[in-house]
């Protein structure tokens, strides 16, 4: 006795495993050859109609279309138990329907009595009624929105996927976000592809209906006639209602899959209920029910008019359109109150305190009244979610923790203008217009824009603003579109690369210390601070971030810390060993995997007067020398980058970092190397001598 648990336990799971499937289709098929009795037949047409009632309900309470991506399957499932169980009355109705309308079960029975109400005109005009609504109305409607979702899906896949993949380049998604997006993207394409077949198995299930009621009317009453010797009016009566029986228990779930299959397509992508959206949308709208209410109350006053329900239907309208209204005076009552309340609150000015000195935040950006509504989010504003992505992108780039973003408006501004400050001093400004996109001209289009003329904030080049409309044809063009919170992102981006070396302080370098502390404890003790003092640790990061170079190797720092830190305190000379440490991922960084790298040198007279400058033996550079410098070193960063080569120029150690310094605010893009930092295995090609 104890077995029959565990064997009906086991059977359970074999279910759960993967079996239930096949056995349900099994079982379908099984219907359509073994004879089923009248009683089976009434459990199996109840089963139906609830079925198709809670796969309707499901539709009304599902929050995307999404979440029920299972529906197709559904559907074909559904669809399949509807027509065997046809097949099963159908057989049953033909063999015995002689017999009398109980013969195939009791639901078609009543059914048949219940909406025929004796009259066999009424019950067929019912079913034709209940056919042309299913089958015209709500059948034709969901397949055409069906295709036309589908089409539009399948189009739009290409640019979402191109924006998942801009949106992880630019940092503001991770990968495991645009992994995720991207799997939602393509469940979506799936999930209406599926749904444009699907939706035929409804099509084809109406026409299934009408032609198995034909069947059982035209062959019932022939087999009533000659096989068992029914008159004709006595065979039209039973095949009659049996077959309008039959027709309409199966057309009522029909009617339901198809309501179902339509309301799940016409569901927008929004993360509400249908019943929320209807109540928020429709009888919301206190305007909309005052002015329902007074025109039904004046239908309802007309003489010969049905006057009571016309005046009831008024007066609920009106009552419901007065609660809206004072619910939203209550609301507004409650601001003002909270509005007028705050002054009271402080009216009691408190005495100064130490508290009212507080330290700037590292970085901040001050924006215009008319970019307010990029930053709110209640208004769909993007730009704190692009700053947060920029902050992680830029945090794993650079190799510290970059500070958050203080947004705040400023009165004193343009209405489309912001401006960027790190510790507390501007260090850029820009202009946006928030209702339009940018579209930047990368170097070659094909055709003029019309908007209104700008530059891009963070590099200068040249841009339209246009309305969002214009995007497919600018892209088109050859233009490069984006909104103009990516733009004021991608200016933050630009400005924390130039000032990363301001944003790192002694807080910073401790954290990174002790990040790096968890894994080799031994190593940072050894360094801070029995052999460097902070200060210094500082001062060399601050050198590497000032010449680009990010601080993500700090394990190779700190090992080149230790080992020349017993010889020297000095900053400078630390800093140059560090680099040379680093040289095999600074070239990496330029270069990438390149199998040579392109440099260029000093002339030797050029690079003797600076050496003499270094060490003090002679002159500083003359004005006139480091312009004509300035500009022979600009012509050469052009005509690298008009190679898509990177400009870098090798010098001596001991110039490397005077002239560093004397380069890095006019020629940005320059890549100043020693050569001790060029790895031994890297292949140089030599491009021409600077002098």
């Amino acid at each position: 006795m104890s077995s029959v648990p565990g064997r009906g336990a086991g059977i359970l799971a074999a279910m759960r495993g993967g079996l239930a499937a096949p056995l349900v289709v099994l079982a379908l098929l099984a219907m359509v050859v073994v004879p089923l009795s009248p009683v089976l037949l009434d459990a199996l047409f109840t089963i139906n109609i609830a079925l198709s009632l809670v796969v309707m309900l499901a539709v009304v309470y599902v929050r995307r279309p999404l979440e029920f991506s299972v529906f197709p399957s559904v559907l074909l499932m559904v669809t399949l138990l509807r027509l065997a169980l046809n097949v099963a009355s159908t057989r049953v109705v033909l063999l015995h329907g002689h017999e009398g309308p109980a013969a195939a079960g009791h639901v078609i029975e009543s059914f048949a009595e219940f909406v025929i109400g004796g009259s066999y005109a009424v019950g067929i005009v019912v079913f034709a009624i209940l056919t042309i609504i299913n089958f015209v109305v709500v059948t034709k409607g969901a397949t055409r929105i069906s295709e036309v979702s589908a089409r539009f899906i399948l189009d739009a896949l290409p640019g979402k996927q191109m924006a998942i993949d801009a949106d992880l380049n630019a940092g503001l998604l991770t990968r495991e976000e645009a992994k995720a997006r991207r799997q939602e993207v393509r469940e979506e394409a799936d999930f209406y592809g599926a749904m444009d077949g699907a939706s035929k198995f409804v099509r084809g299930d109406a026409i299934a209906g009408i032609l198995i009621l034909a069947i059982n009317l035209v062959g019932g009453i022939v087999i009533g006639l000659f096989s068992h010797g029914l008159s004709l009016a006595d065979s039209a009566q039973v095949y009659t209602t049996l077959a309008i029986g039959d027709g309409l228990v199966a057309q009522l779930p029909a009617l339901l899959i198809a309501v179902a299959t339509a309301m799940l397509v016409t569901r927008s992508t929004g993360e509400h209920e249908m019943g929320e959206s209807v109540h928020k949308q429709v009888f919301g709208q206190q305007r909309a029910l005052a002015v329902a209410a007074l025109l039904m109350g004046l239908v309802g006053v007309v003489p010969g008019m049905p006057n009571l329900p016309f005046l009831a239907l008024a007066a609920l309208l009106g009552w419901a359109a007065w609660r809206l209204r004072a619910g939203a005076a209550v609301a507004q009552e409650g601001e003002a109150a909270a509005t007028d309340g705050a002054p009271a609150a402080t009216a009691a000015v408190p005495e100064l305190s130490w508290d009212e000195v507080r330290p700037l935040e590292p970085l901040a950006m001050e924006v215009g009244y008319r970019l307010i509504p990029l930053v709110d989010q209640a208004q769909g504003g993007q730009l704190l979610a692009r700053l947060k992505g920029v902050r992680r992108k830029l945090t794993q780039d650079l190799g510290f923790l970059i500070p958050a973003v203080h947004v705040r408006d400023n009165l004193e501004l343009a209405p489309g203008q912001y401006r960027l400050l790190v510790h507390g001093v501007p260090v850029a400004t820009g202009e946006l217009v928030p209702d339009r996109e940018m579209a930047l001209d990368p170097g070659q289009v094909f055709g003029p824009l019309d908007g209104i003329p700008g530059k891009d904030p963070a590099f200068g080049l040249d841009a339209v603003w246009i309305v969002p409309g214009q995007r497919a044809h600018a892209e088109s063009l050859g233009y490069t579109v984006v909104d103009a919170s990516t733009v004021a992102a991608t200016h933050l981006s630009h400005i924390v690369r130039e000032h990363a070396a301001e944003l790192l302080g002694h807080d910073e370098v401790q954290n990174l210390l002790a990040t790096l502390g968890r894994s080799v404890p031994k190593l940072v003790e050894d360094l801070v601070p029995k052999l460097l003092p902070l200060s210094v640790v500082v001062k060399v990061l601050q050198s590497l971030l000032a010449d680009r170079v990010p601080v993500r190797q700090m394990r190779q720092i700190v090992e080149a810390l230790l080992e020349h830190g017993a010889h020297t305190q000095d900053p400078a000379a630390l800093t140059a060993a560090v680099r040379v440490a680093l040289g095999r991922f600074i070239v990496q960084e330029i270069n990438g995997m390149a199998p040579e790298l392109p440099v260029y040198t000093l002339a030797p007279a050029l690079e003797q007067v600076l050496q003499d400058s270094v060490n003090g033996q002679g002159a500083a550079l003359e004005p006139g020398l480091a312009e004509r410098l300035h500009q022979n070193l600009g012509e050469c960063v052009r005509r690298q980058e008009s190679r898509g080569e990177p400009a870098v120029l090798l010098v001596p150690g001991g110039v490397r970092a005077a002239v560093a310094r004397l380069v890095r605010h006019s020629v940005p893009s320059l890549a100043v190397l020693a050569y001790a930092e060029v790895p031994e295995d890297k292949r140089l090609r030599l491009v021409g001598s600077v002098g």
